[in-house]
């Protein structure tokens, strides 16, 4: 990056020679070398597998540029970068329904004629989101409208923007419909049985009263726990299904900051200073800041409440053809030039309120309110603190900032404020509060009405590290990758050079950002594409940094071992070994629950008197559906033994259970059920698809 702009600032022909020949060179090299995406000889262009099928990088573009085109249509322009991440993941997904979901509509037959698409456009079935776009004046769906709207398209060129939104918009009918008839074949499959329902009825509505006594874990020191290698092997077998992972990958890096140096700051401000001297005498002054500037807004028209701080700050002693700076504003220097002072047809005032509300619109609520607004207002005349009042007793957005609204423009605001403010002659205080249809306000003008508007021409340099300090920052990375290998050996020299090892662990394929590292996808592609545990990486240019890294570990995908998640689940093992003792103890104990408890100083005694079988919380013990389940396995006044539940150990007395009486028609409950059983489904079914097709996502080669 540093070596292309010394050859472009300082080099002419010769350069443009060079730097086609090298164009030439990479263009040969990409296409007939070793790459991902040469034709001859290198690796295949395959992204990744959805469904037992390889997805090729053409198809995958193919769909990213279906939908940029789509998002220009829709923005009426490029997608940046930033909406282009966006944009390939809906390509992804959208060749996952191509490929696994499509494929089982298939095999069950679902289907969408062209005569059931014509009936969903213009039939007896027309498309919701197609009637609520033809309608009356009275908002009701207009068939006339909608045909009148189809005909006019056989007039329309094909490859007009009106011809192919519509044609993408019937192009998106057929998907969505094999969607939910694929789905409802699936849903309709869904049965609650009338004793499923009945279950559900005393789920909601039988009630227990409980008394238990809780000890937390915490209640044993952990020095009195002894864990084996054993148990926390005995506890991840049992347990394996929690610790699946997909394939990850560790680094650790060095990161060598390219910020631009005292010299660079200096030489940039120099030049502004030049750049300020020759701005006063130039008679172009749009051209010369367009041309000189590194901003996007070299040319602007402010109004009183739009001008930037490092204006309005100085607005008194503005005056036309004034040059101000060079100045720091936001990491770059800054020169202005007045270019014009004038008015606008717009005015704007600045001002702060209190709005009081009514309760209602009867005469005794609105004097009620003006009443208290009224008294508001003197007391502020008396002394009182605006703001303070306004946080006090403000009932609109404007209150936590203590009434403040800013600057606003002529109509804005509703009639009689606005008439308020812009017919005030001084600021301050208005003598009477004014009545809108939101109440009363009691108002302060702080700014009178202003139509000044400034033309100005600015000129912005950013801040940046010349390309001498980029070379040498560069330079320092390279000698430090030079004759690297092992992790071992990275670290060595890092801790010889002072230079800061940083680990980013368990990077996933998608990551776009390393620990505070921004745009890090160059990075995380290299460790995916190309890494392997020792090897280390050649200079990586991300942007504010030059990073050198080395990959420390892997995680395949399936499970993760055992030595990776020791950590993680030694204080499950431990609170399972504690459960065990405090359990043992308790049962050795005899009496009442309060007598039991002594034995432990952090025992508590807890009670419910509207326990139900569908609420997982005991109020001392928390989250516990083991005791709620337990509770309700009780008769009435019997207790159980001692257990280990989610966060400790409980003994629990049932003290009265009352069951709720059969009602006959459980068919609400029956009904609810399914509703419930279906909107899981609704949500899962994509998902099993898309796990059963064992999708394997290889767009980190490219991406």
């Amino acid at each position: 990056m540093a070596l292309i702009g010394t050859l472009r600032t300082k080099m002419t022909k010769w350069v443009v020679g060079f730097v086609a020949l090298a164009i030439v060179s990479f263009i040969l090299n990409d296409l007939f070398g070793s790459g991902p995406t040469a034709l001859f000889g290198g690796t295949d262009n395959t992204i990744g597998e959805i469904g037992g099928k390889s997805i090729t990088l053409e198809e995958f573009q193919a769909a990213v540029q279906d939908r940029e085109n789509n998002y220009i249509l829709n923005f009426g322009r490029q997608a940046g970068e930033r909406e282009m991440i966006s944009l390939r993941q809906q390509a992804w997904d959208l060749l996952i329904a191509r490929h696994a979901i499509v494929p089982e509509y298939e095999k069950v037959g679902v289907k969408v004629p062209s005569d059931e698409i014509w009936d969903m456009i213009q039939g007896k079935n027309v498309e919701e989101s197609i009637k609520s776009s033809f309608v009356d004046s009275a908002g009701a769906f207009d068939r006339n409208r909608l045909i009148g709207y189809i005909q006019s398209l056989d007039a329309t060129p094909i490859n007009s923007e009106q011809r192919i939104r519509w044609d993408m918009f019937k192009k998106e009918l057929s998907p969505s419909r094999e969607r939910i008839k694929y789905e409802n074949l699936l849903l309709k499959t869904n049965f609650v049985t009338n004793e499923e329902g009945e279950r559900e009825y005393h789920n909601q509505n039988d009630v227990s009263e409980v008394k238990y006594l809780f000890v937390p874990f915490f209640a044993v020191s952990d020095s009195l726990v002894k864990i084996s290698e054993g148990d926390l092997k005995g506890y991840y077998e049992k347990n394996k299904v929690k610790y699946k992972a997909e394939n990850k990958r560790s680094i650790s890096y060095v990161a060598f900051s390219i910020a631009a140096s005292g010299e660079d700051t200096t030489a940039i401000r120099e030049e502004m200073i030049k750049l300020a001297n020759d701005f006063k005498t130039v008679t172009e002054d749009s051209v010369f800041a367009s041309v000189n500037s590194d901003g996007q807004n070299s040319f602007t028209k402010y109004s009183i409440s739009s001008l930037p701080d490092y204006l309005n700050n100085q607005k008194e002693s503005l005056i036309s053809g004034m040059v101000m700076g060079p100045f720091l504003d936001a990491g770059s220097f800054k020169v202005v030039k007045v270019v014009k002072i004038g008015t606008d047809t717009i005015y704007n005032a600045k001002a702060k309120h209190i709005l009081i509300k009514w309760d209602n619109t009867t005469d005794q609520a609105k004097k009620t309110a003006k009443d208290k607004a009224r008294k508001i207002l003197n007391e502020i005349k008396a002394g009182a603190d605006f703001s303070a009042k306004a946080r006090e007793f403000g009932t609109d957005g404007t209150a936590s900032r203590g009434g403040d609204l800013g600057w606003f423009p002529s109509g804005q605001m509703v009639k009689p404020f606005e008439k308020a403010v812009f017919d005030a002659k001084k600021t301050g205080l208005l003598n009477d509060v004014v009545e809108t249809d939101f109440g009363y306000h009691i108002i302060s003008v702080t700014e009178l009405k202003n139509n000044i508007a400034y033309t100005v021409a600015t000129i912005e340099r950013e801040i940046t590290p010349s390309d001498e300090t980029q070379n040498e920052a560069y330079r320092k990375a390279d000698t430090f990758s030079g004759d690297l290998s092992g992790v071992d050996n990275f670290r060595e020299k890092a801790k010889k050079e002072n230079l800061a090892v940083i680990d980013a662990n368990d990077l996933g394929t998608a990551e776009r950002r390393v620990n505070n590292l921004g745009d890090a996808r160059q990075l995380v592609t290299w460790l995916f594409r190309d890494a392997k545990i020792g090897k280390v990486s050649e200079v990586l240019d991300l942007d504010d940094n030059y990073v050198v890294a080395v990959m420390t570990a892997e995680t395949e995908k399936g499970f993760k071992p055992l030595e990776k998640v020791k950590e993680e689940i030694t204080p499950a093992v431990r609170n399972e070994q504690k459960g065990k003792m405090i359990a043992e103890k308790l049962a050795a104990q005899k009496g009442t629950l309060e007598e039991i408890a002594k034995v432990y100083p952090d025992a508590s005694i807890g009670s419910s008197s509207d326990l139900k079988l569908n609420t997982n919380n005991l109020s001392t013990a928390g989250f516990d559906p083991i005791a709620v389940g337990k509770a309700f396995s009780l008769d009435n006044g019997k207790r159980s033994l001692p257990f280990v539940g989610e966060n400790g150990v409980l003994i629990i007395e049932m003290q009265n259970k009352t069951i709720a009486p059969s009602i006959g028609d459980y068919s609400i409950f029956k009904n609810q059920a399914l509703q419930n059983l279906n909107n899981r489904g609704g949500l899962n079914i994509a998902e099993a698809i898309k796990e059963a097709s064992k999708i394997e996502d290889k767009r980190y080669k490219f991406y």
